[in-house]
């Protein structure tokens, strides 16, 4: 692995991002993680991974969740996600973002779904972790394309091809519409409560108890996954910050820092190395 970003707290903590050569908005990433605890944030595609050694703690749809040694961890689209440390050498790890379009191209399936984001498979999970790392030395589209088919029928047993529920269906979720469409610029309590027809008070507690953060852990989320395909796009971080609504590029580095793990400009030249 490279070395630790400046910013780091910890020395020990590590982790490094590699996109897919030909392969749009799907990444590879790997980490050695001690004392960092990563801020509620989520991922346009699937986080598919394995742990391999060490254990992380994470809640995930409202769920504290342990991720041992050899655990498989299966994230859907979107979903807000924490992490941190449960043992004292910490957890080493490695997951490939995979957008939607893209494993259904792969696989042929649609509407691809996991029940549960951490399943023990003392069998399937040595079998990722090859695969995960023959991706990450992958330098041929190809190939890549042969090992993202190797992943999805890895995964294939544990995945059910049915529609998971829209959190849209549901009426807070037109609060997350708003959100999305407004992120760019300051938003208020009384703005998400009138979209949903509620008083703020309210409001913030029926969106604490549905989607487990608050309306301001959620915005921060939906910036820095923005910030992320920017940054990946070749925008500079000062751009990205502005364009993102936050206050500046030290906003912006902080801010990324603590959901992903690195700087917004090693991230930036990690994935554009590997295109």
């Amino acid at each position: 692995m490279q070395g630790v970003p400046v910013n780091f707290t910890h020395q020990h903590d590590r982790a490094d991002f590699r996109a897919l050569p030909g392969q749009p908005a799907t990444e590879l990433y790997r980490a050695h993680i001690q004392h960092h605890i990563f801020d509620p944030h989520s991922h346009e595609g699937f986080g598919l991974g394995v742990i391999e050694c060490g254990a992380e703690r994470f809640r995930y749809r409202g769920s504290q969740l342990l991720a041992g040694p050899g655990s498989l961890v299966l994230m859907n689209p979107d979903e807000l996600h924490t992490g941190e440390s449960a043992c004292e050498q910490g957890w080493r790890y490695r997951m490939l973002y995979l957008p939607a379009d893209r494993l259904e191209a792969i696989s042929g399936e649609r509407d691809w779904y996991f029940t549960d984001a951490v399943q023990s498979d003392p069998r399937t999970a040595p079998v990722l972790q090859a695969a995960l790392d023959a991706l990450w030395h992958c330098d041929s589209e190809l190939a890549a394309d042969g090992l993202l088919l190797r992943v999805c029928e890895t995964l294939r047993p544990h995945a059910r091809a049915l529609a998971a529920p829209r959190e849209a269906a549901h009426p807070l979720g037109r609060a997350i519409d708003y959100m999305q469409a407004c992120f760019a610029r300051p938003i208020t309590l009384a703005e998400l409560a009138g979209a949903v027809n509620l008083s703020p008070y309210h409001f913030q507690r029926s969106f604490k108890a549905r989607f487990h953060v608050t309306p301001q852990q959620m915005l921060m989320a939906i910036r820095l996954q923005r910030a992320k395909g920017w940054l990946a796009a070749g925008l500079p971080a000062a751009e990205v910050a502005a364009t993102c609504g936050l206050a500046d590029q030290s906003h912006l580095n902080r801010a990324f820092l603590r959901r992903y793990g690195t700087t917004p400009v090693r991230y930036q030249k990690q994935v554009q190395a590997g295109r």
